[in-house]
């Protein structure tokens, strides 16, 4: 699966910059009128719900995917707070989920 991710994200990337070569947007998906604005948001979630299939997986579920696969990778809840804007208490559950005989001795 993380060959096809990778290779996914590089295609998207090659089509972005073929698209918008001066693109200063930090988002991976960005829209014609994002793409040249980097104090734009990225696309709006609207627009993704339009691009992702109604029968595939939902965006809050392939976000917490994503967020969950870098506690894993990681076990840094100061990085998921930085990487996804999460809260303190969001990252230490992801990491407890990640990681769960280093946070059964912490008190609740």
């Amino acid at each position: 699966m993380e060959k096809l991710t990778h290779r996914l994200a590089a295609d998207r990337l090659a089509y972005r910059h073929q698209r918008w070569p001066a693109s200063v947007n930090p988002h991976l998906l960005v829209s014609q009128k994002t793409a040249l604005d980097p104090d734009h948001p990225a696309v709006h979630r609207v627009t993704l719900g339009q691009v992702v299939p109604p029968n595939g997986p939902t965006l809050d579920r392939l976000r917490q995917d994503r967020i969950l696969d870098e506690a894993i990778a990681t076990g840094d809840p100061l990085k998921l707070m930085r990487l996804f804007g999460s809260t303190e208490q969001t990252a230490m559950r992801y990491v407890g989920t990640a990681y769960p005989e280093r946070t059964a001795k912490l008190p609740r």
